[in-house]
């Protein structure tokens, strides 16, 4: 009976090690694949000419002010303003390495994820002088 019992108590303790093992991997697996998106921040506010950008993380630039017409669409990079249909072939690992556009709409903006985002399509309103802080992810409070 001591023998089956030390039996069921090595195999409890041998699936917990086994449990544990694919957790830990797998949450190391779920944490490097998040790091491998690049990180930044970005403040996007709405002026009275336009849109002005303010970086607070991962970029060459740390303002950038412009017009935008309805349905108009602009490119920014980690170095600036781009042309949206190219993506950035020089790298420096310095800066976070992202593109996406921004769309002036009737409600509001909307932003689409080239390279370096999490996200793919990003909508928001922005009325008067209001702000909006932007990150890999999405938005950010």
């Amino acid at each position: 009976m001591k023998t089956r019992l030390e039996s069921v108590r090595l195999y409890a303790i041998m699936l917990m090690a086994l449990f544990l093992t694919t957790w830990s991997i797998e949450a190391v697996a779920q944490e490097q694949g998040a790091a491998a998106v690049p990180q930044f921040k970005i403040t996007i506010e709405r002026t009275d000419n336009g849109l002005k950008l303010q970086s607070h993380q991962g970029s060459a630039w740390k303002e950038l002010s412009f017009s935008l017409s309805d349905n108009q669409v602009q490119a920014v990079d980690e170095f600036g303003m781009a042309a949206p249909e190219e993506s950035n072939a020089a790298r420096d690992n310095s800066y976070a390495d992202y593109l996406f556009t921004i769309t002036k709409t009737k409600d509001g903006l909307l932003l689409t994820g080239i390279e370096g985002t999490v996200w793919t399509k990003l909508s928001f309103s922005l009325s008067g002088h209001g702000k909006q802080t932007i990150d890999r992810l999405g938005m950010v409070e």
